[in-house]
């Protein structure tokens, strides 16, 4: 099959690309750097061109709260209008487990905004819903970082490698449209300030990370369970004390 991956040069996309060129498939990326702009529409016929899977796994390039938002509002519509033209048979979107639960955050009413989007459109669909990446113990920790200071709920998550979500991205876009949701998450569960805690004492991080129930994550307070995904979600093998001695920080520059 044909299939073009919005956002095919990012952290899942450069994988599920991969991965589904191993398959056998035509994998396309598609990304502004290859000429596709789906804020703009810029590329969108003719990528799309006898495609018979569009994957977005495209990310804002600013989380605040109304740029987040008018950019998944705009980008979501322009693809499917373009998908619809170009008779594309399946459209899968990559979000997040929990997003429906989040909505104080900003950037997760922009998520739910995207998949309300998608199920309106009268398109074949497949939303997968992950669990947060062991790649972003990083970006979570500096985002809760005060001085030396890492301030966060103990919430249960079940995050799991990022290898992992672009495979299980992979099946579902060479399947049968689901025209519902299927979540995917990882072996373990932690607490959110464990996992962050045990990353950051791996690598050697000095701040420390302080437990506190009212931190927000992305501005949103979270229950106990919030970030769980439910009891029918597919399960990956990567465990974390595993992925984190194969997956080094970048080295730095001098």
């Amino acid at each position: 099959m044909k299939i073009v991956v919005i956002g095919g040069s990012g952290l899942i996309g450069s994988k599920l690309v991969r991965k589904l060129a191993e398959h056998g498939h035509e994998a396309v990326p598609a990304s502004p750097d290859s000429g596709v702009n789906t804020l703009t529409g810029e590329g969108l016929a003719e990528v799309l061109a006898s495609a018979q899977v569009v994957v977005d796994v495209s990310n804002s390039p600013s989380f605040a709260d109304d740029a987040v938002l008018g950019f998944f509002r705009t980008s979501t519509g322009n693809l499917l209008a373009a998908e619809d033209k170009a008779g594309v048979g399946h459209h899968v979107a990559l979000s997040v487990v929990g997003t429906e639960r989040l909505a104080e955050s900003g950037y997760f009413r922009a998520k739910i905004a995207q998949e309300k989007l998608i199920k309106d459109s009268g398109r074949p669909y497949s939303i997968v819903h992950a669990t947060q990446f062991f790649e972003f113990v990083g970006s979570i920790a500096q985002a809760a970082t005060e001085g030396n200071t890492v301030r966060l709920s103990d919430a249960r998550i079940q995050p799991m490698a990022a290898e992992d979500v672009a495979a299980a991205v992979g099946r579902v876009a060479v399947g049968t449209p689901l025209n519902g949701t299927v979540e995917v998450a990882g072996p373990e569960q932690f607490g959110l300030d464990e996992l962050i805690r045990a990353g950051l004492a791996f690598r050697g991080d000095p701040r420390e990370v302080v437990t506190d129930p009212d931190a927000r994550y992305f501005g949103a307070l979270l229950d106990k369970d919030m970030l769980l995904p439910g009891p029918d979600a597919q399960l990956s093998a990567t465990r974390f004390a595993d992925w984190l001695p194969r997956n080094p920080p970048p080295a730095k520059r001098a």
